[in-house]
């Protein structure tokens, strides 16, 4: 099942201690869950190297995203959203650009339906007779597992 299509573009600046991030959509009216630049803290990226920090003054660098959550730190509150793959590119002038294939926020995730997909493609997997029709559930099975994470942790 699809979460949300489109993809996200976040921005990132900073300013003396806060950050100001940026969203916008390109294709479905259904993401305003993310707001146009609004301070924050810190955001934790879920790099395929591991969970990534993203600070005002953070090296440049460019990483590759796997599914997982993007937390969004503004002061005691963090806000959490399930991206599905991408890329997030840190600039030298401390903007960072995440593009994700998919997000949604972690809250907006049913979980009945996760597991469905979950089984669903775990069945596709053991009885995918092509590399193509594999390729295909795998990636539905490690999507959903990370849904199911998601929504466990």
């Amino acid at each position: 099942s699809r979460l949300l299509a489109g993809s996200v573009r976040l921005s990132r600046r900073p300013f003396s201690t806060a950050t100001e991030v940026s969203a916008a959509t390109t294709t479905n009216a259904d993401a305003g869950f993310m707001e146009s630049w609004k301070k924050v803290d810190m955001v934790i990226i879920p790099a395929t190297t591991g969970q990534m920090g993203v600070l005002p003054g953070h090296v440049p660098t460019i990483a590759e995203l796997k599914p997982g959550i993007l937390s969004v730190h503004e002061g005691n509150d963090v806000t959490k959203y399930f991206l599905s793959s991408g890329f997030a590119f840190i600039h030298a002038n401390s903007v960072a650009d995440v593009i994700a294939v998919e997000a949604v926020p972690v809250d907006h995730i049913d979980p009945s339906l996760v597991q469905k997909g979950l089984t669903d493609f775990t069945q596709k997997l053991s009885s995918a007779t092509t590399e193509l029709d594999k390729a295909e559930a795998q990636i539905g099975v490690d999507i959903h597992s990370a849904l199911n994470a998601a929504l466990s942790g």
